[in-house]
């Protein structure tokens, strides 16, 4: 049972014990600065301590893994990499890619234990001699979107306890069962990155954030940005230049340094590139689906065309702020059918 120390992952553990399993609780050691880590967040010292009072209030056993180098390698270097290149990466995906369902998964086979569960917010169902993944019962929570690159074969070792319950019916289960993370807040913020300053940790890992120019889309200069790290694609606020209309966030370019705004009219586009594709169903070209651009969105009707390990998706209609570096994720109704990784996106 991997613990965080929140109130998700506390419940999920009861829940195990309340159904019959003898879970072993895990928590991960993953960053390794003092200053950072006394903020409350999945990473942080004082959750490594609730998770273990949990346990210890349940009667389990209770271990911590050092997995800082590996989680420097595979998500901190990746996000540092990632905006460098001018892309908005997703490091929750990665993380739990890379360090809950291929490192973690791993060290529970080679203890002798067949399943890994965590606290997420989705289901697993076994359906037609095949497991698939699912939205989680509280739209609000779900978290099948960070899941969608699992590979398929692993579905059928993991537990998602809560993923049939609200959060709401999570905090109920948690006073019920008088756990001392009960009303524990979440954090809202990317665990390793001190108070949301994306530029100022790029800049500590990848040195120099350098100014340069921000232009219109033909290319003329109407001021100059702090450094690329600090926008994203559909960013309208603190671009620091003045203009009779609003202005947006349209491309990123980080060969030449520049910073590209326009009209919100030039944030939409017709079709996207997908690169590193998971796919948990075999699909025909050309196949319809829902696509989820991102976390905190709806999804968008989109056809799909596979080509070699990608795919390009072309959109029943023009779809907002296609940001590379983030996931795309397809369902079929609430199941995920997979996904890709941003790479492009046109008009035409």
């Amino acid at each position: 049972m991997a613990m965080s120390g929140g109130v998700d992952s506390s419940v999920a553990a009861a829940l195990l014990m309340e159904r019959g399993y003898e879970p072993v609780g895990v928590t991960m050691r993953l960053w390794n600065e003092p200053a950072e880590q006394k903020r409350q967040g999945c990473c942080s010292l004082d959750d490594v301590d609730d998770a273990r009072r949990v346990a210890d209030q349940l009667g389990i056993p209770h271990y911590v893994m050092n997995l800082k180098e590996q989680f420097k390698e595979n998500v901190v270097d990746y996000f540092v990499s990632e905006y460098t290149k001018g892309r908005t990466p997703n490091p929750c995906i990665a993380c739990n890619r890379v360090m809950k369902f291929d490192i973690l998964l791993d060290r529970a086979r080679q203890l002798g234990i067949s399943k890994l569960a965590t606290g997420h917010y989705a289901r697993i169902r076994r359906e037609k001699n095949r497991h698939v993944l699912r939205r989680g019962v509280d739209a609000n929570k779900d978290q099948s979107y960070f899941l969608f690159d699992i590979p398929r074969e692993k579905l059928g070792r993991i537990i998602f306890p809560v993923g049939e319950l609200t959060k709401n019916e999570t905090r109920d289960a948690a006073a019920r069962f008088g756990l001392k993370t009960a009303r524990k807040p979440e954090s809202q913020e990317i665990c390793f990155v001190p108070d949301d300053d994306y530029p100022s940790f790029i800049e500590k890992y990848a040195g120099n954030i350098e100014r340069g120019a921000i232009t219109t889309r033909e290319g003329d200069v109407l001021g100059e940005h702090e450094g690329l790290p600090y926008y994203t694609i559909g960013q309208r606020r603190r671009i620091g230049v003045s203009h009779p209309h609003p202005l947006y966030v349209t491309a990123i370019e980080p060969d030449s340094n520049r910073l590209v705004v326009g009209p919100e009219e030039e944030l939409y586009a017709e079709r996207m590139m997908l690169g590193n594709l998971t796919m948990q169903m075999q699909l025909k070209d050309g196949v319809e689906l829902d696509v989820q651009l991102r976390y905190r969105s709806g999804p968008v009707k989109a056809a799909v065309y596979f080509k070699g390990g990608g795919a390009e998706v072309i959109f029943a209609e023009p779809a907002k702020a296609v940001t590379p570096g983030q996931a795309a994720v397809f369902y079929i109704g609430d199941t995920v059918a997979g996904g890709g990784w941003i790479e492009t996106c046109s008009k035409d």
